[in-house]
């Protein structure tokens, strides 16, 4: 697809603000099969419910936010990356929850928890973890997406893993243009949990 003005100027942001990430895959993941059935059909649940989780997960130490801007200063997409084996302290995981439970309700809360119990510990040892990636809705389909996770990729430290999980089938065959391996399949509820990696050599 020929590249018009606007995509030309198109650049990579590094430490994009957590809340106008959050906002952003809020809408990116309105129809995503596990924050659907985390969040049910509500947009403000699903906004306060990214908005909680990337609130904690920007404490975590060597945490990383990448987010492709336009030239109006918007963010066009976001990605939310864990490096190998961190995770959020005792008080900073009560403070989520507290967050989560209070704006999103104890279902949310309940099948958050549901789900990170199913997937957590599946990432292979020194990988870093590809929490979210979205494109704003009205881009889907421009090369937003495949702009930020080339970066992505190429800022993984070699050598290294990217590990990914996902609950929507229809993102197995992207991810593996990309050069992922699917390492499980894991049932939670309704989903069927696929967990996949790549080698950045």
């Amino acid at each position: 697809m020929p590249e018009t003005g606007a995509e030309r100027s198109w650049r990579i942001d590094t430490d994009p603000d957590p809340g106008g990430c959050a906002d952003l895959l809020a809408a990116a993941f309105a129809r995503e099969p596990a924050v659907s059935w985390i969040c049910g059909d509500s947009a403000p649940v699903r906004t306060h419910w990214f908005r909680a989780t990337l609130r904690t997960h920007a404490g975590l130490a060597g945490a990383r936010r990448t987010a492709l801007v336009g030239a109006d200063g918007r963010l066009l997409a976001a990605a939310v990356l864990t490096p190998p084996d961190a995770t959020p302290a005792v008080g900073a995981r009560a403070l989520w929850a507290a967050r989560t439970g209070l704006r999103c309700g104890p279902r949310a809360l309940g099948r958050t928890l549901r789900h990170l119990d199913a997937t957590g510990g599946s990432a292979p040892p020194q990988a870093w973890t590809l929490e979210f990636v979205g494109v704003r809705p009205d881009l889907t389909g421009r090369g937003a997406g495949r702009l930020l996770l080339d970066h992505v990729l190429a800022a993984i430290p070699a050598p290294g893993r990217l590990y990914l999980t996902t609950a929507d089938p229809a993102n197995v065959p992207l991810y593996r243009h990309f050069g992922f391996a699917t390492l499980r399949k894991t049932p939670l509820g309704p989903l069927s949990v696929t967990s996949m990696a790549v080698t950045i050599a």
